[in-house]
């Protein structure tokens, strides 16, 4: 049986990274728990301080199909490359000057938003399309596939 998946990003501040990937995929907040007409509301009825209400943050596909990305706080930042990526399906079909034209649009929109490129691998055919690798604004490494 499959399952469903939550990727989970630590974070220095949740709210600002889970804005940056919510404009990168086109995701949305994730929605605050019913009778609530915001987050802010919630929190302060549930008695969380405001001092803690950027611990965590959480996004959701508006499609229903895509996993759920949940960002917590952490005290310590990003020491090393990442184990696991995301590769960010931008150029599905395209190959050639094409693909990597597209490429470029995403990377210098997301680059807009705080993302940083950090090198671009040209395609090699028959296998190597190329792509580009980004770093998001906490220096979280990901691919414009």
């Amino acid at each position: 049986m499959a399952r469903d998946i939550q990727i989970t990003f630590d974070a220095g501040d949740p709210a600002a990274l889970s804005a940056f990937w919510a404009e990168a995929l086109g995701y949305q907040l994730q929605k605050p728990p019913g009778g609530f007409e915001s987050w802010d509301q919630a929190l302060e009825a549930m008695g969380v301080p405001p001092e803690r209400r950027n611990d965590a943050s959480a996004l959701s596909d508006p499609e229903g199909t895509g996993p759920r990305l949940f960002f917590q706080r952490v005290p310590e930042g990003k020491t090393a490359k990442n184990r696991v990526h995301l590769d960010v399906r931008t150029a599905p079909g395209l190959e050639g000057d094409a693909r990597m034209a597209a490429l470029e649009k995403e990377a210098e929109r997301l680059g807009a938003l705080g993302a940083t490129r950090l090198e671009r691998h040209e395609p090699q055919p028959p296998l190597g399309y190329g792509h580009i690798v980004m770093a998001d604004p906490e220096g979280n490494e990901f691919c414009l596939d």
